[in-house]
């Protein structure tokens, strides 16, 4: 992890410069990207499109994720709304939809290699035993 200091010192520079107005919009900016990224599924969503080789199909997501329809549904109709996914809807028999990234979207995408190699290097293990539950995955 050599480069998080220097993120870290990048990011406080980045931030120095900007004016109070700037700063506040873009910290305004991050509180929503983060309230969004925050709901359940949409950061397993956003990663199947990192990794992804093209557009991918509800159908697709929902059987990689076993995201109950309603939710997934719900998750990428606000991708789309914030314009982090694109919908394309083809007029066939049965009707086909798929999702792609926008360029917003594939801008976060250098976060899932970050977190990744992350997971290479340590794990989230509780050291109080009493924690275990709290992360496991169900």
């Amino acid at each position: 992890m050599d480069d998080v200091p220097q993120g870290r010192e990048a990011a406080r520079d980045r931030q120095k410069s900007m004016s109070p107005a700037e700063r506040e919009r873009v910290e305004q900016t991050v509180s929503e990207l983060l309230d969004l990224l925050g709901k359940a599924h949409t950061m397993a969503i956003l990663r199947e499109f990192a990794f992804s080789e093209g557009p991918l199909r509800f159908s697709d997501l929902e059987t990689k994720l076993g995201i109950s329809p309603n939710t997934l549904s719900e998750r990428l109709k606000e991708l789309v709304a914030t314009e982090l996914l694109i919908r394309e809807s083809y007029d066939e028999i049965p009707p086909r939809v798929e999702y792609e990234p926008t360029e917003k979207a594939e801008a976060l995408f250098p976060a899932f290699g970050h977190f990744h190699r992350w997971a290479a290097d340590f794990a989230l293990e509780p050291t109080d035993p009493d924690m275990t539950s709290t992360f496991e995955v169900s």
